[in-house]
């Protein structure tokens, strides 16, 4: 009988033996629920999903049907890992959807980010409903639940469930694995499955994706300048081992003047976001060095078509919220 509450006996998995333990056993009930039947997961390339994928590989093979939905709003190199990692080093049955276009042009124009965020999530559920239609066969719905969903929904902080919103005669039976487990835990999981480290410590990332971060209207121009500046912050904060919690760039709807070789320029600023926190309802801006500001700001600014100027936000929470949007 599956519980949604965490046994006071359960030991903390902080130890690869420990989580290769919780491997086996999950190993085990998986078969023992799904059975021959098909699971489908929605695999987003987020640390919760990727390890269900991993674990419902390990335990039921091509009996998983994974859908990768690339709606253009990832960040640089994450739909491609996904490929990589699952379909070519896994073997998974990987559906790899490129909604970018769809996506887009259902964003055009928006700037309200309440407004984005649902055209976002309810175009992802119908693109992921297509989908499911085409398969046959598939009983289970594997979701990435951990154990700080369940605890936030019975709170009445936030719906718990990853694809809610699938019409009724799509109800599957759910699979999931990790839904007793805190984020460390997964991480130790994930590592014990063997994913590599850039998917296992991957930074929280919201659902809407750079959609949040392109402030305003999306537009295809700027957006793919926020996705180079963004790779080339997190490049250079990695190089130089920064420990902050969460880090990326924001480039908003404004443009401001340059000057590119003796020629005015009207381009785009780039601002650095970067946070240390422990839970998240409280954040501190780190004091970064100024070599490393520097760095990032002659790459963005020589390297990034459109970006003229790089900021960074000092701004802690409260007041500033992590995201801009």
């Amino acid at each position: 009988m599956e519980t949604n509450k965490r046994p006071d006996s359960m030991a903390r998995i902080n130890t690869p033996e420990l989580a290769q333990a919780f491997i086996d056993e999950q190993v085990a009930a998986l078969r023992a629920q799904v059975g021959d039947k098909k699971v489908l997961l929605a695999l987003s390339g987020g640390v919760d999903s990727s390890v269900v994928a991993a674990l419902l590989i390990k335990a039921v093979g091509k009996q998983l049907e994974c859908v990768h939905v690339n709606h253009g709003l990832m960040r640089k190199g994450e739909s491609e890992q996904v490929v990589e990692v699952f379909r070519n080093q896994l073997g998974a049955n990987l559906i790899y959807v490129d909604a970018v276009d769809r996506f887009l042009t259902r964003l055009e124009g928006v700037s309200d980010p309440e407004q984005k965020r649902k055209i976002i999530g309810a175009e992802f559920i119908r693109v992921f409903e297509e989908e499911a239609r085409k398969l046959e066969g598939i009983k289970f719905l594997g979701q990435g639940t951990i154990y700080p969903d369940i605890l936030e929904s019975q709170d009445g902080v936030k719906a718990h469930h990853n694809v809610g919103g699938l019409p009724d005669d799509l109800k599957f039976n759910l699979v999931e694995p990790l839904r007793l487990l805190f984020k460390d835990e997964v991480r130790q999981v994930g590592a014990a499955l063997g994913l590599p480290d850039s998917m296992v410590y991957r930074q929280p990332f919201p659902g809407p994706g750079l959609g949040v971060r392109c402030l305003g209207a999306i537009t295809r121009d700027r957006l793919e300048a926020l996705r180079e500046a963004d790779a080339i912050v997190r490049e250079e904060m990695e190089a130089a081992n920064v420990g902050a919690w969460q880090y990326f760039a924001v480039v908003p709807d404004m443009r401001a003047t340059g000057v590119r070789d003796s020629v005015r320029a009207y381009e785009w600023p780039a601002i650095i976001r970067a946070i240390n926190t422990v839970d998240v309802m409280t954040a501190e801006v780190p004091e970064l060095d100024w070599a490393l500001l520097k760095r990032m700001t002659d790459r963005i600014t020589h390297e990034v078509p459109g970006i003229c100027r790089v900021c960074y936000d000092l701004t802690p929470k409260p007041v500033g919220t992590v995201e801009w949007e």
